[in-house]
């Protein structure tokens, strides 16, 4: 997006000059699905679709925002104001959150400021619009107070606004990988310690796609966090001969050994997903630096396979898409990425091939699900900053 345009549009809506343009980007991920809030590793990457904000300071207390893409009025409150939104404001809740918890800490953000934010990530994609949202107001609220906070602090206040503003048990990948990335890389994160590393994503002749079902989807009104707590009272299980705080800290040969202590159909299978899952993690971060981008593919393959028996988070949709991108020449490997239900997956194509995968798979897609996907190319971009 243009940044005169959005200043022109943010002076169009508050009748003022915007101090300051911010950008925050989506991200998606190589692999290493559900096993964030498993204390497993996933491999993350920001992506050049994501969220603007214009800001411009106010003389009082009031918070304004207001987006370019709702159809909708100002939404206004107080900068004190720590109540839940509801209905048609509900979005509101990314930027309140990260509001309090900062002033929680921070007196100095000490009067209020207009906002006008609008995204190219595609609605409903899976591609962490949420946390977009999240570190954006972070870094704008870091940058304009002065706020001596560091990248990592306003990760975690964007994990806990999800859990505890909004209500959605998720890890800390997305808000991570959208403020922590780096251009033409990934990051391999370990989110029991947050240790992590940069890897450049050398894909050679290859490039990632990513595909959006164009099915709605809210994950807070899915099952997304009944996932959370199976894999919680499945650990809680193992522990009476593990001494385990996560099951990120098993690998699957230990797994298997004592799975039999959990007992419960559906809950072995949401456990072995995350321990699978983020051992497919170590192994597939190894086989791209070794260059071996045929085993990355297997594996990427194999975690939608997991997704789908195991997890049981994809759906027609996004099976539809990872079944035929495998179909397709040229494809190294797919699968859905993010939370499920819906949203979006990735597939790792051969550059002079794209153009047909797009054609073939939409067709594929069209047919089987009556309505059209849509398709991107992935740029990989740094982290929120202002722009």
């Amino acid at each position: 997006m243009n940044k005169e345009e959005l200043l022109k549009e943010y002076e169009t809506t508050f009748g003022e000059k915007g101090k300051d343009v911010f950008f925050s980007p989506g991200r998606i991920n190589v692999i290493g699905e559900h096993t964030d809030y498993n204390g497993g590793h996933v491999f993350p990457a920001a992506i050049s679709l994501g969220v603007y904000g214009v800001y411009g300071p106010r003389e009082d207390k009031k918070v304004c925002l207001f987006s370019g893409n709702v159809d909708g009025d100002i939404v206004e409150f107080d900068i004190d104001e720590t109540t839940v939104e509801k209905d048609d404001r509900f979005w509101a809740n990314y930027f309140k959150g990260m509001i309090t918890y900062l002033r929680e800490k921070y007196d100095n953000i000490d009067h209020g400021f207009n906002l006008y934010i609008k995204a190219n990530l595609p609605s409903g994609s899976g591609l962490s619009s949420s946390a977009a949202i999240e570190m954006l107001m972070g870094i704008i609220l870091k940058d304009e107070f002065n706020l001596d906070v560091d990248r990592i602090a306003l990760a975690k206040m964007g994990q806990r606004t999800e859990n505890e503003f909004v209500g959605l048990n998720s890890g800390i990948m997305d808000q991570f990988a959208c403020i922590m990335g780096k251009k033409d890389s990934a990051i391999f994160l370990d989110c029991n310690t947050l240790d992590y590393e940069y890897k450049p994503l050398a894909l050679g002749d290859y490039e990632i796609i990513i595909m959006a079902t164009n099915k709605p989807h809210t994950l807070a009104d899915s099952a997304y966090n009944d996932r959370v707590r199976e894999c919680h009272d499945a650990v809680k299980k193992l522990q009476a001969k593990l001494d385990i705080k996560t099951l990120g800290e098993l690998d699957n040969d230990t797994f298997d050994e004592y799975a039999y202590l959990i007992n419960n159909e559906t809950e072995i299978k949401r456990a072995r997903h995350a321990v699978s899952e983020n051992q497919r993690t170590l192994r597939a971060t190894k086989a791209m630096q070794d260059g071996d981008l045929e085993k990355l593919g297997r594996l990427i393959d194999a975690s939608h396979v997991s997704l789908h028996y195991d997890y049981e988070v994809t759906g027609q949709e996004l099976d539809t898409l990872a079944e035929a991108s495998w179909a397709q020449p040229g494809v190294l490997g797919a699968r859905m990425i993010g939370g499920g239900f819906g949203g979006s997956a990735i597939a790792i194509v051969k550059k002079d091939q794209a153009e047909a995968f797009k054609k073939n798979v939409g067709k594929i897609y069209r047919d089987k699900v009556g309505y059209d996907a849509s398709f991107y190319d992935a740029e990989i971009v740094d982290g929120t900053k202002r722009i």
